[in-house]
């Protein structure tokens, strides 16, 4: 118990001391080389602690107020690697925004800063047992993520933080009612001194929670933290924050912020569920909302001229994909539905990671006017290419294992859903792949950069996206069915 105490201290406090650290630091040429430092630290504990957790069982600290349990902490790694990679990407990106003059030292140290400090508040979010620092630690990511996608200071990206600021903010303000809701129902039955907002002692009592405040509080908790998701129709905050800010806020927007505020709504659906002693009304609004992201994300998809913003709606059509298979519920959707959550945040970062290269490269995120990658930078071209086929679900990718399961799930739950669901994927293949072949291989425009990009972390994401979709490790295989069966059916 101790050595897992310590592993989950260690992956707290690193990003919050380095945080602390590259506020004062952040502006020098070697913060970038720190920041990859303190992002692999974090790593390191993250896999002790998982290690720790597949060996002795899930555990609660810290007077209960930390519990990490196979639903976490699997995400807890992917969050951490992710972040790592993503600072390993941005170390020669961002160097060459500020030799075009789009970063200053001020803004560089600020980007450092919130970049390790918007780590820790994902961390603090998956590892909490408190459904109140939960709340908080997704208020505070939304403001490290405000001051990020704001960075560059032009009138679009302050007018995409301003946007993103006054969406999200109206959002966690729902989530806020619907988690005082949450404390009212359990203080009737847990008592004052029980701790009232600590998930585990909720989970004990819930079927005994007063099932009309329960049914209201899941009503405002899923509409706060999806707008975080990305729901359709409180999605139009994503989109712009994607295009506008720095691209390796992109990847960690997409491959991080999105799976952690699902994971609270699951986390909450688990105790509806188990109030109402139903998934009807859970699993209808999943449903529901998660089948009108995935169509209206396709259809908005079409029409986009900017690389980042038409993988932005992808990203929407993929959260949407996931809210739909929580939604099914059961054992194979709700494994479906995890496995989905891990391929969309390799694969999505790696697209980005190849965006964020091309488009320097182009000096436009327009993509009308990106040609010929193969040409000057055959890497490059290569992860865009192979990252947009495995997004988009082609075998043997890991995309087109969750989306099967998925499918095959809805043709036997919901048929009615079924079509709907083709016909979106269908259309999103013919759009994205239309748009990113000429991309590739039309006749070149772009110039090399001047400094060699990390290619890296693009091919170690597509690889292993591929590697979920020929065969999953025994851990990660036995981690999906625990926490399938913990959200149960």
């Amino acid at each position: 118990m101790g050595f897992e105490l310590n592993a989950l201290a260690f992956l707290l406090a690193i990003p919050l001391a380095g945080g602390m650290l590259l506020a004062l630091v952040g502006h020098r040429d070697r913060a970038r080389d720190v920041n990859v430092a303190i992002s692999l630290c974090t790593f390191v504990a993250a896999c002790v602690l998982t290690v720790q957790i597949i060996e002795y069982g899930p555990m609660l600290v810290w007077n209960r107020e930390f519990y990490v349990d196979p639903l976490n902490v699997f995400l807890v790694t992917l969050t951490a690697f992710v972040g790592l990679t993503t600072s390993i990407f941005s170390r020669p990106y961002m160097r060459i925004e500020q030799d075009h003059g789009r970063m200053t030292p001020p803004r560089m140290r600020l980007y450092h800063s919130m970049y390790q400090l918007f780590n820790f508040t994902m961390l603090l979010a998956l590892t909490t047992n408190n459904m109140g620092i939960i709340w908080v630690a997704m208020e505070a990511a939304t403001l490290t993520t405000v001051l990020l996608v704001s960075v560059y200071r032009t009138a679009a990206s302050l007018e995409a933080a301003w946007k993103y600021f006054i969406l999200c903010g109206v959002g966690i303000a729902q989530a806020l009612f619907g988690t005082v809701l949450l404390y009212m129902a359990a203080d009737k039955v847990i008592g004052p001194e029980g701790g009232a907002l600590l998930w585990t002692s909720l989970d004990a009592v819930k079927g005994q929670l007063s099932p009309n405040i329960i049914t209201l509080a899941f009503a405002f908790l899923f509409i706060g933290y999806g707008t975080k998701v990305g729901l359709v129709p409180v999605h139009n905050w994503l989109p712009d924050a994607h295009a506008e800010g720095p691209t390796p806020v992109s990847a960690v927007l997409s491959g991080l912020l999105l799976n952690v505020a699902l994971y609270a709504i699951l986390r909450f659906k688990v105790l509806t569920d188990g109030a109402l002693h139903s998934n009807r009304l859970s699993g209808r609004l999943m449903i529901g909302f998660g089948l009108l992201s995935v169509v209206a994300a396709v259809f908005f998809l079409v029409r986009q001229k900017d690389v980042k913003r038409m993988f932005a709606y992808s990203s929407i059509e993929h959260m949407g994909m996931m809210t739909f298979a929580f939604g099914l519920g059961g054992p194979i959707a709700n494994f479906a539905g995890l496995l989905h959550m891990t391929v969309h945040s390799l694969i999505k970062s790696a697209i980005f990671f190849a965006v964020g290269h091309a488009t320097q490269k182009a000096g436009t995120q327009i993509m009308e006017n990106i040609r010929g990658l193969l040409r000057v930078s055959p890497t490059v071209g290569w992860g865009l290419m192979l990252g947009a086929l495995a997004i988009l679900g082609m075998p043997p990718f890991g995309v087109f294992a969750s989306e099967f399961l998925i499918v095959t799930t809805a043709m036997r739950m919901q048929p009615w859903a079924t079509p709907l669901l083709l016909i979106a994927l269908g259309v999103a293949f013919a759009s994205i792949f239309s748009r990113v072949l000429p991309m590739v291989y039309g006749e070149t425009n772009v110039k090399p950069l001047a400094h060699p990009p990390a290619l890296i972390p693009v091919f170690v994401h597509l690889g292993l996206g591929l590697m979920l979709g020929l065969y999953i490790p025994p851990y990660l295989n036995m981690w999906y069915r625990q926490a399938a069966a913990m959200l149960g059916n």
